[in-house]
């Protein structure tokens, strides 16, 4: 049984829910911004950020009824039974095991930009597999040693960002901020698609509420946790992209690779462009030292509510779910090495809203099955926030399959909701068998 000492309080729940947000993506997030939209891009952060707050409000409202290790798997299944929520609870687990491989890679990749002999071969196979198996080891180690190291990390990230908003702020030029849009007028389609990109730069929330159970009074502290770190989130990226815009203007912008650290070289010189790219290497690392952490207890979810076998859900003397981080190092091993990882990443576009849309609909089904709470959250404005968080999940989804011309990415997405399928039937004849 782990003490409350072990638990992660109500600021490390806010720290892990900004480490599992803010990543490599928010260094090269302005120029994306201002290449679809000009200086409007601000604004799109704006609506992305409204967009975000709706669904996480829901993901809050349904961590009301639950303490335990799942989070959008639970809701589903609670709402739904065990086939839909055994769906979002498979294809979670093992999109979480491919990101964490792909950011693996993605911070070898960094790592060879400064040491170019780790660029491939043997070197870059051996720094991910340190890098992977360093992070699980830690997890093992118990919640206490990685509630430590992800609070370390998540600051030491914020400060390079903190420090270019407020010097970059005194460097701005008004006249930087016109035209609005590119060419001094808008493009037809450009807001969908500016939308959709944006959109992925605030998702990781969602990954909070899958480790409930290793968390101090989860059902008070996790809404007031989602909260805090969505409007810090969006508070960073509007302000970053502000300060970008203002010092560059959008024309630079856009065709900035490296868009903060060109930013901050332009008033702080090399030591700003050397801030940015240490940085970048802290975010990267954050990333992965919050995934490592969530990924396990995907599967952990599955196993203690019968849907995986037993095993996976040991936990050792530090409360750590042991087996399940050892077979997560395993499977992300073999995706980092494969070099195919990129290719199934794309997945994860699909695998965001095989969560939202169950959550979202599950908190409807909660309203009427459970009614108000007594003490706790509960969403404003009755089913409002839901709506708008289906429709804008719709939304969002549709403009997606417009900007993919050969819909790969639809198609692998929903491909691993069809390869679920047996496994969940395997596992009630495996559980059948048994009993």
């Amino acid at each position: 049984m782990t003490n409350d000492k072990e638990k992660l309080g109500l600021i490390s729940i806010v720290l892990l829910g900004i480490n599992s947000i803010i990543g490599s993506g928010i260094f090269l997030l302005p120029n994306v911004a201002a290449a679809a939209m000009g200086t409007a891009g601000i604004f799109v952060l704006f609506l992305d950020a409204f967009l975000v707050i709706c669904l996480a409000l829901c993901f809050a409202q349904a961590a009301t009824h639950f303490a335990r290790d799942g989070g959008p798997y639970l809701y589903a299944k609670d709402a739904f039974g065990d086939f839909v929520g055994f769906e979002v609870g498979f294809v979670t687990w093992a999109i979480r095991i491919i990101a964490e491989a792909t950011m693996a890679v993605a911070f070898q990749t960094l790592l060879a930009g400064i040491w170019p002999a780790l660029k491939s071969g043997f070197p870059a196979m051996a720094t991910t597999t340190i890098l992977l198996t360093g992070l699980a080891l830690m997890n093992i180690a118990g919640v206490r040693v990685s509630k430590y190291v992800n609070n370390v990390v998540t600051v030491a990230k914020l400060v390079p960002l903190i420090l270019f908003v407020a010097l970059g702020i005194f460097f701005i030029q008004g006249d930087n901020f016109t035209p609005l849009f590119p060419g001094g007028h808008y493009t037809q389609g450009t807001l969908g698609s500016a939308v959709v990109t944006m959109f992925y730069a605030f998702t990781g929330f969602e990954g909070v509420v899958v480790a409930a159970g290793d968390m101090k009074d989860a059902k008070r502290n996790l809404p007031k946790a989602i909260a805090s770190v969505m409007v810090i989130v969006a508070l960073f990226y509007v302000l970053i992209q502000v300060v970008c815009t203002g010092i560059l203007g959008s024309d630079v912008l856009a065709k900035s690779s490296t868009p903060i650290q060109a930013a901050f070289a332009h008033f702080a010189g090399g030591f700003g462009s050397a801030l940015v790219q240490a940085g970048s290497l802290v975010s990267v690392g954050g990333i992965l030292v919050a995934s490592s952490y969530i990924t396990p207890r995907s599967g952990v979810a599955l196993a203690e509510n019968g849907m995986m076998p037993a095993s996976l859900a040991k936990r050792n003397q530090h409360n750590s779910p042991w087996v399940a981080i050892i077979v997560s190092l395993i499977i992300g091993l073999l995706i980092s090495w494969s070099g195919t990882f990129t290719y199934l990443a794309q997945i994860s576009v699909i695998s965001r809203f095989v969560q939202y849309i169950p959550t979202v609909i599950a908190v409807l089904v909660f309203a009427r099955k459970y009614g108000k709470n007594q003490h706790g959250f509960n969403l404003p404005l009755g089913p409002v926030i839901p709506i708008v968080a289906l429709v804008v999940s719709i939304w969002l989804l549709y403009n997606a399959w417009l900007g993919d011309t050969n819909h790969m990415q639809f198609i692998t997405g929903f491909g691993a909701l069809v390869i679920a399928v047996p496994f969940y039937f395997l596992t009630k004849l495996y559980k059948s068998t048994k009993n």
